[in-house]
């Protein structure tokens, strides 16, 4: 049996399928997670929808700021953008399907030692903390009320976390730490406009994996989001977005309990420029 954290797919299934022959991937004995952004600015976004509906309990999905974008697309509470390439789910015959097994997907999941989120946490959670509140969203989702939720998602404020934040200004914060975050300061306030490397950073503000005190430290925590980082394979965070839909690799992570993790990656066609993602 192995385990994989796979980075953003982001709708590139043919790299997706070549990853799986990659690693001699087996439903019936393998599992893997996706870090989500599953869909999105790639060619094939209702592919990757059904290879992964199709691997069962063998796929493991988080949502990333791209699938929460269709899903506000998709109820009305959100406008496609021109470089918006999921189309072909929106016209899919089982489009209902698709939909509501990707709104039961997870925010964040704690596996085999490893938190796995698709942007960040802030450094003042815990692990228990970030299930918890990341749990507090999955149940809107998946409720009658998530029409209304997508309507208010986006925004940048709150711009840092308050334990007597509630509502959906809670629920805000929580997305935007789970789905957008890289830079903030020591006292977690977010900066969302910076999209560089670790080099741009703005003044006052640190990765949010560098902040000195950083209360997940003691779990390695898994993530994609930010193709720009690079690859970051330290024992305390992992960093699997390796830029596929802008021409880079695709990259799977076995975790490995009695070794190093293994990276195993395959290269991507350019489908999109760089600096056109959300």
């Amino acid at each position: 049996m192995s385990l994989y954290c796979i980075g953003d797919v982001q709708g590139c299934n043919a790299a997706l399928g070549r990853l799986l022959d990659e690693i001699a991937f087996s439903p019936s004995r393998d599992t893997m997670y996706l870090l989500g952004d599953l869909v999105n600015r790639g060619p094939d976004s209702l592919g990757v929808l059904r290879l992964l509906i199709s691997l069962g309990g063998a796929a493991r999905c988080l949502l990333g700021n791209h699938d929460l974008h269709l899903l506000a697309v998709a109820h009305g509470a959100r406008r496609q953008r021109r470089s918006d390439t999921f189309d072909d789910i929106l016209d899919a015959p089982d489009r209902r399907a698709l939909l509501e097994w990707l709104r039961h997907q997870n925010m964040a999941l704690f596996k085999h030692g490893v938190l796995m989120v698709h942007a960040g946490v802030l450094p003042g959670w815990t692990c228990p903390q970030t299930l918890a509140l990341a749990a507090e969203v999955e149940a809107v989702l998946r409720g009658p009320d998530i029409a209304h939720f997508l309507r208010h998602m986006y925004g940048d404020e709150p711009a840092a976390w308050d334990d007597t934040l509630t509502g959906l200004s809670r629920l805000r914060v929580i997305v935007n730490v789970l789905t957008r975050l890289r830079f903030c300061t020591t006292d977690g306030v977010m900066e969302f406009a910076t999209k560089e490397g670790v080099g741009g950073a703005p003044q006052g503000y640190l990765p949010w994996f560098d902040v000195p005190g950083r209360r997940t430290t003691e779990v390695t925590v898994a993530f994609g989001h930010w193709s720009t980082l690079g690859w970051l394979g330290r024992s305390d965070v992992l960093a699997l977005d390796s830029g596929c839909v802008w021409g880079g690799h695709l990259s799977a992570l076995r975790l490995n309990d009695d070794g190093p993790h293994e990276r195993i990656q395959v290269k991507c066609p350019q489908a999109q420029k760089p600096g056109a993602g959300l």
